[in-house]
């Protein structure tokens, strides 16, 4: 976690004053549900509450103890006895280290969830925007990066804005699987601690009880919140890749945006270079690296081992402040993003009418021809064009075998590049649904 890639808000999240403010809500509300029950007195729980609400937890005095007992909840506990006084016996009744540690863990990633969620909406939104704005603009589609079929970059955004949904569905679903409390005390048997406690702090913390916690939560639960950072990750990547392809000099259909004064390579100056989503790519790299130790925190010894203690302090702000960087990057760069539409019609016409020719494969098959036959014909002129040896269509009507079954007049419709777009409102109403286009088209008029 460095500036350079961290974000104030989700960093706060993870700074020790929080941390300690949460461990403190834990114990507190803890105590109330003891006091409600009268294992402690009440009188003691409303101390505890008022004295620790106006304390100011000082971190490098908690740091100081804990190199002494080599004990995070403890030495946060014997700091916490100094504001609270006598009362100070009472807190943590029945309570193990873990009941307040994995509580925590909790609250902050269902916080961050919070964080990237709202990341999502302000990303789909700016796609959104781009693919209304882009949704007729024709360009070449790709596959294994050659020219396949015509498509529009507004179907990209679309995309583009179908997998983000999802990924704000998986982050939905990984947050309420995290969103629990566990306050069941050592091996989790509540033997020592009612689980009306558990109960009452869950429901303050606006979590769910744990149904069963072997001292810990069970971390299949946190593989699978860091495992959807991680798929969220990769859809960032796949669209930052795609970007910086398109920004290639030989392509040049859009690119990142360049301002004044900005400079792209220290030895040349006329260099505009796709840095944002280079960055991107890598960031993704970092965010998915974290999901398989998170996968193999799930097997502890027994009842508990710590050996997923230090890996969660570590991917656990990490990963959250480096995945709500990167979504907000991408926010940014799909908001400014430059289009070329002209460059996208030149790209089109590169390979000289080669775009369409399933569709003359087809109709000839529609006029008698065998598909091989009708396959044969059509890849005999286009290899020439291939070549850069002619026009598609001229060589197409220049070819007895095809004009035997094409007139000029039929070929020259098969070249229409509205055939390959006319399912686009279609998708994109599947996509954003029927009112957004029916707002879009009201909006046109």
């Amino acid at each position: 976690m460095i500036p350079r890639y961290s974000r104030p808000e989700m960093v706060a999240i993870w700074e020790p004053d929080t941390k300690f403010r949460i461990w403190f809500e834990i114990e507190a509300h803890a105590c109330e549900a003891l006091a409600e029950l009268g294992v402690i007195p009440k009188e003691a729980a409303k101390n505890i509450r008022e004295r620790g609400d106006k304390a100011v937890f000082d971190v490098a005095k908690i740091d100081e103890i804990e190199r002494e007992v080599k004990h995070d909840v403890i030495a946060f506990l014997t700091h916490l006895a100094e504001f609270i006084g006598e009362d100070s016996r009472f807190v943590h009744q029945g309570m193990t280290s873990s009941d307040v540690l994995d509580t925590c863990f909790n609250v902050q990633l269902v916080r961050a969830a919070d964080i990237m969620l709202k990341d999502i909406d302000e990303l789909l939104a700016a796609i959104k925007r781009r693919a209304f704005e882009h949704k007729d603009t024709v360009s070449i589609g790709r596959s294994h990066g050659i020219h396949a079929e015509p498509v529009t970059f507004g179907l990209k955004m679309a995309e583009a804005y179908a997998e983000f949904t999802r990924c704000r569905e998986r982050l939905v679903n990984a947050r309420k699987e995290v969103a629990t409390c566990a306050i069941s005390g050592a091996v989790g048997t509540f033997a020592n601690i009612d689980p009306r406690v558990e109960e009452h702090v869950a429901k303050a913390l606006g979590l769910e009880p744990e149904p069963v916690s072997t001292q810990v939560i069970p971390r299949d639960r946190h593989a699978m919140y860091f495992a959807t950072l991680g798929v969220i990750a990769s859809s960032i990547e796949r669209v930052a890749t795609e970007i910086r392809h398109l920004q290639r000099t030989e392509v040049l259909e859009a690119e990142e945006f360049f301002s004044e004064g900005q400079k792209g390579s220290s030895a040349m100056p006329h260099k505009r270079n796709p840095v944002l989503t280079e960055n991107l790519t890598g960031l993704a790299r970092l965010v998915r690296g974290m999901a398989l130790p998170a996968m193999e925190n799930v097997a502890l010894w027994h009842e508990r081992d710590i050996s997923h203690s230090s890996v969660e302090r570590m991917i656990g702000p990490d990963a959250t402040v480096t995945l709500d960087f990167a979504l907000a990057r991408l926010t940014g760069v799909i908001d400014k993003l430059l289009v070329y539409p002209e460059q996208m019609q030149k790209n089109l016409d590169r390979l000289g009418g080669l775009v369409h020719s399933q569709r003359v494969l087809l109709a000839l098959t529609q006029k008698g021809a065998s598909r091989e036959d009708a396959y044969r014909l059509v890849q005999r002129n286009a290899m020439p064009v291939w070549r850069g040896e002619g026009n598609f269509l001229e060589l197409l009507k220049a070819d007895k075998d095809v004009s035997a079954k094409l007139s000029d007049a039929e070929l020259e419709d098969l070249f229409d590049l509205g055939y390959h777009t006319k399912h686009v409102d279609t998708i994109f109403a599947r996509v954003f649904g029927k009112e957004a286009m029916a707002k879009q088209g009201k909006a046109a008029e």
